[in-house]
């Protein structure tokens, strides 16, 4: 007997937009989404593809009609309720556009709920286009089959994010002059947590001070050896996964 193939398949279209959806919700795209399913995916009249609103969860829908530049879909059924995301947020140090765009897509990817960007001495960037990474944000949580979208915050300069931090939130941060070891750290402690991952330059003597006096900062070390910005938020960030985070 043949089998009855996997509904939707697994090559369907999967975007996000805006909401809410429900059964029977008409859903109108045009710009770089339409351009995305009608020229890239080739959808036509009747197709399938995955809609997810950030909100209710993930939904099957119809493409309806298509045009030169937009479609019009109507959504059917909820296959995934929107997920659970663990109470994580990374502070990224700003780098290097190319490297940066790395920690967003990977940390995406990996389930933070949360992105704070964050401006020290010693980084070589001092801006970020929100917009541009909250679209690449999307577009990882897309590709991953994500049903919420992580947040990316404004970047903010690292006294300021001390001055205002939300105890008793605590935040790990990867010292290169050494703390406890970081699988250590992370399988002792329950509750909302950040991790705090500098420039490529590393904290200076005053940066550093200020996070030891924080009263809810825990110093971690992530190895013998000297990571890379990038390297150092994604590595650390799945550790946290695996040991505190959703892949238990």
């Amino acid at each position: 007997m043949t089998a009855t193939p996997a509904w939707p398949p697994k090559s369907t279209p999967r975007l996000f937009v805006p909401g809410p959806l429900a059964e029977g919700a008409m859903v109108s795209l045009d710009g770089p989404q339409a351009h995305y399913l009608v020229r890239v995916m080739r959808v036509s009249e009747g197709d399938a593809v995955i809609l997810c609103d950030d909100a209710s969860g993930e939904w099957t829908a119809r493409v309806t009609a298509t045009g030169k530049r937009d479609l019009s879909l109507v959504a059917e059924s909820l296959l995934r309720p929107r997920e659970e995301v663990p109470d994580f947020t990374l502070v990224a140090a700003l780098l290097k556009k190319d490297r940066f765009d790395l920690v967003l897509e990977k940390a995406s990817e990996l389930g933070v709920r949360c992105i704070q960007p964050v401006i020290t001495r010693r980084c070589v960037a001092d801006k970020l286009n929100l917009e541009r990474a909250r679209t690449l944000v999307t577009e990882a949580a897309e590709q991953c089959a994500r049903t919420a979208l992580p947040q990316v915050a404004e970047p903010v300069k690292l006294d300021a994010l001390l001055r205002g931090w939300d105890g008793p939130r605590t935040l790990f941060f990867a010292d290169e002059n050494g703390g406890e070891p970081a699988a250590a750290a992370f399988a002792a402690h329950t509750g909302p947590a950040a991790l705090l991952i500098g420039p490529e330059g590393g904290f200076d003597d005053a940066e550093r001070a200020a996070i030891r006096a924080l009263p809810f900062a825990r110093p971690i070390s992530l190895g013998p050896r000297v990571l890379r910005g990038e390297t150092a938020a994604i590595a650390a960030t799945a550790l946290w996964m695996a040991i505190s985070g959703d892949w238990k």
